[in-house]
């Protein structure tokens, strides 16, 4: 039997997962109805792991206990507190994957160990390399890492013919890229990407944040942000506020019983309106454009060789970004595929191709950084040691390998460090260094001894340098594995096995997934109790404010729910709603 191998957008806000049956791409509901899955982990009361929608209801009241938006730190040589204990950005991530896989896996009926992960076209070889852990981590094969914007241009290139040039605009919750592609033939080929890994909707939701506490400030006296729950109930209610704002002329950003201020309930209301708001964001939509031009000079093409802009990312639904893209490339951008979920239609259909499906595309990408190395040269009328040699140049199509020749400065020169740089500068210092090793041992030779220096970089962008006397053959390389490295060896074992016994208590209440059709139940009945916990919280919380007649409601229906939590799960839940119903009211 083949191999399935599912395709996954790991997002800053949201994930998904999809797979190609039967010649259809098919994103799997995460529940029924739902095929978004929140990309926050929490750490729930009783110690069980919450990830997606229940991370995200219990963050507003425990953000201590809970993580959001870690793309953004992938790569990075930290750690993240959750619930007082420390996790790396891959074993965080890697608890979404996990929690994709196993949706996956009850769906299909059968286990699933392969997988396509997308990440932003602009995302470091050490982002990359993360990625591909996290993926491990979680139980998966990573069996190719594609850029987003590519993956995106697979999902409309499956429903579309015709040979044309396509900008794919690629604007979410934490990252943002844009890609110049030729879509011929069932062929898609990436031309030019450029973009910001720290630019998206997170931004937006903080401009919004601080006109909040701004207000807060003018109002009431109070500066809200030592507060971590109500900053994180702000967040919430920014969310809120830019959805709406995607579909109507105003948005009130309100949270009642924020915090207490001698003694005095402290509430938020306060309305905004669309033109304040892109006001606020108007810097970041700008900034996106310049990013379009600089794509476009990479491709080496104007804006009059495009035939047609492809959104992808939910902040593309902004009518800023959708007016000011229509402005600058006179066309409307299309938007047929939902941009929430062609990322993951494509990834789906690259693994389609890769588990040898019928899925026709063939995949053209390129690496969006030119990766180089130093040497002693002439800089400004000097001779200078730092001088940036390009190997491997920004937008040429991958996999790749270049290779350039060097020599030693001096005689009887015995080793040379060899330094790996990321980045466009002519003084390397300039550029990013992302790697460096020495080749030691060279033969006694006069200056002048030939030394070739090779940067191989494969289809998932990750890096390979390798140093090579000439005459000697002695040879020593490196992978770059910036993010990888406290992961080698027992300890990428320890984090799978860390990863695995927060899962454990789920997966032996409900049967391991795909196992068989009565294996897991219809319903989590320790989701459903963290879930009531966080309702009851959220409604205690509003009985200060509400009125006579709302908080005899309230009571009742808080008293409903305790008294289901050690019932039927279908008996708690339809309390639940009843409550939850009662709140949307008091709410609105």
């Amino acid at each position: 039997m083949t191999d399935i191998i599912v395709g996954i957008d790991l997002g800053t806000t949201n994930s998904e997962v999809a797979i190609v049956r039967e010649g259809r791409v098919e994103v799997i509901p995460v529940a029924p109805g739902v095929r978004i899955l929140p990309s926050l982990v929490g750490v729930a009361d009783d110690g069980s792991l919450l990830v997606g929608e229940p991370a995200r209801n219990q963050y507003a009241l425990h953000p201590e206990r809970s993580v959001r938006s870690i793309k953004r730190r992938m790569g990075e040589y930290t750690a993240v507190q959750m619930a007082g204990k420390d996790y790396s950005p891959q074993e965080i991530s890697a608890m979404i994957l996990r929690r994709l896989r196993d949706i996956a896996e009850a769906h299909i009926g059968q286990p699933i160990g392969k997988a396509v992960i997308t990440v932003p076209a602009y995302f470091s070889d050490a982002q990359r390399q993360a990625t591909r852990e996290a993926g491990e981590i979680a139980g998966l094969e990573v069996v190719r890492i594609i850029n987003e914007p590519t993956a995106a241009a697979l999902a409309y290139e499956s429903c579309h013919s015709g040979a044309r040039k396509a900008l794919v605009y690629d604007l979410g919750g934490g990252t943002f890229d844009v890609s110049v592609v030729n879509l011929e033939s069932d062929v898609v080929e990436v031309l030019a990407s450029h973009g910001n890994n720290h630019l998206g909707g997170d931004d937006f939701d903080d401009k919004l944040i601080t006109f909040a506490i701004d207000h807060l400030q003018a109002q009431h006296d109070i500066d809200v942000r030592p507060h971590a729950q109500a900053m994180a109930r702000l967040q919430h209610a920014a969310e809120a506020a830019k959805i709406t704002l995607s579909d109507e002329p105003y948005a009130t950003l309100a949270e009642e019983y924020l915090l207490e201020k001698d003694g005095v309930p402290i509430h938020l209301s306060v309305e905004i309106s669309r033109d304040e708001y892109e006001e606020m964001i108007e810097p970041y939509v700008a900034e996106t454009l310049e990013a379009v031009h600089v794509a476009l000079s990479g491709a080496g093409l104007t804006v009059a060789d495009i035939n047609e802009i492809l959104l992808v990312g939910g902040a593309t639904r902004t009518p800023l970004v959708q007016r000011r893209l229509e402005r600058e490339l006179g066309m409307q951008p299309r938007a047929e595929v939902d941009p929430d979920l062609c990322v993951a239609m494509g990834a789906a259909i690259q693994a389609a191709v890769i588990a040898g499906g019928k899925a026709p595309t063939v995949l053209v990408d390129v690496t969006p950084y030119t990766f180089g190395t130093n040497a002693l040269d002439y800089f400004n009328g000097e001779m200078y040691p730092y001088c940036y040699v390009p190997l491997v140049r920004r937008n040429t199509p991958i996999p790749v390998s270049k290779s350039e020749g060097f020599c030693t400065v001096f005689d009887g020169q015995s080793k040379v460090d060899i330094n790996v740089y990321q980045g466009e500068d002519p003084d390397a210092l300039n550029n990013i260094e992302i790697g460096r090793f020495t080749i030691e041992g060279l033969r006694d030779a006069p200056a002048g001894n030939p030394l070739i220096t090779t940067f191989s970089l494969d289809l998932n962008g990750i890096l390979e340098v390798t140093a090579r006397e000439k005459n000697t053959g002695l040879v020593h390389s490196i992978t770059i594995d910036n993010a990888i490295s406290r992961f080698t060896g027992d300890k990428l074992a320890e984090a799978r096995q860390r990863i695995d016994g927060l899962f454990s208590d789920q997966e032996n209440a409900e049967g391991r997934p795909g196992e068989s059709a009565e294996a897991a139940p219809a319903d989590d009945s320790r989701r459903l109790r963290v879930e009531a916990g966080a309702l009851i919280e959220k409604a205690e919380r509003l009985l200060a404010s509400a009125g006579t007649e709302d908080a005899e409601d309230l009571v009742n229906g808080i008293e409903a729910v305790k008294d289901q939590v050690g019932g039927p799960d279908a008996n708690l839940k339809k309390a639940m709603d009843t409550l939850a119903d009662l709140l949307y009211y008091l709410d609105a």
